[in-house]
């Protein structure tokens, strides 16, 4: 299920194209990821509230609905249970940062995520563009 979309000049890369970095230590989990100016990240939910921090760039943020403009270095909590997306206004540096015990990048997703919302995730994107 893909949970990237939006408008590029080029094709929209998948999620599992964009540039992301995978950092674990001490029970602590931090996604890296890297988004270019003017794509649309349209994320899931968590289970637990969760940090984001935008280290760098300026981005459009949705979270259920409420939008607001930030700036990096920025640092917010998701709370659980909440769709969030980010449209980059800029290129932009994103980290979502989770207490877990996993270290596997190919199982740290399915520990985290919770099942999506397609019809929210499309109305994100639709208010984010």
């Amino acid at each position: 299920m893909p949970n990237l979309l939006g408008m590029h000049p080029t094709p929209t890369p998948t999620l599992n194209e964009l540039p992301i970095s995978h950092h674990f230590g001490g029970g602590v989990y931090a996604k890296e990821t890297r988004i270019a100016e003017g794509l649309i990240l349209v994320q899931h939910k968590h289970e637990h509230d969760h940090l984001s921090v935008l280290a760098s760039g300026t981005v459009e943020l949705l979270i259920d609905g409420v939008r607001s403009e930030l700036t990096g270095p920025a640092c917010l909590t998701i709370a659980a249970g909440k769709h969030h997306g980010v449209k980059a206004l800029t290129d932009v540096v994103w980290y979502c940062i989770h207490a877990t015990d996993c270290t596997d990048k190919s199982e740290v997703d399915e520990v985290l995520i919770s099942s999506p919302d397609d019809a929210q995730m499309a109305s994100m994107v639709q208010a984010l563009q």
